[in-house]
């Protein structure tokens, strides 16, 4: 599993994506319609940040800002670490690991996002292929 190459994991849905100048409001309500935990921030198609739930709660709603008028520019995390998507699936959480944070960009060479990985990634495949062992396990008692 860890050695799986990203974009073998990579669904289209991670791929969300707001500009910098959008309001933090704007950009919690895609977050709510694409039921994401972070949102890629783009300027001129160009990875510049991420926004997160973490970012929302924090930055905003316990530092009393006004989400409507603060530009998500003002909140996110700036130059985010990201990860190209021929590395292994390993690469990205080890990479959260260390830096401490749950998504991990994928960006092609141009730093234009291709999509998301999630800590919760991993435990996704595991959950299936657990799922797939059990399922054979049972097959084979029956044949028995």
């Amino acid at each position: 599993m860890p050695t799986r190459p990203i974009q073998h994991i990579l669904h289209p849905e991670s791929r969300v994506v707001a500009s910098a100048d959008a309001s933090v409001r704007d950009v919690v309500h895609l977050m709510a319609q694409r039921n994401a935990n972070a949102v890629m921030i783009t300027e001129h198609g160009v990875l510049t940040g991420i926004f997160t739930e973490h970012d929302a709660t924090f930055g905003v709603l316990a530092a009393d800002r006004d989400p409507d008028t603060t530009p998500v520019a003002e909140v996110m995390t700036h130059n985010p670490v990201a990860i190209g998507p021929d590395h292994p699936l390993g690469h990205a959480l080890h990479m959260m690991y260390e830096g401490g944070f749950r998504h991990v960009p994928v960006i092609d060479e141009n730093r234009r996002p291709l999509g998301m990985v999630a800590s919760t990634d991993a435990l996704r495949i595991e959950a299936v292929e657990f799922g797939a062992e059990l399922e054979r396990r049972e097959e084979i008692t029956v044949i028995l």
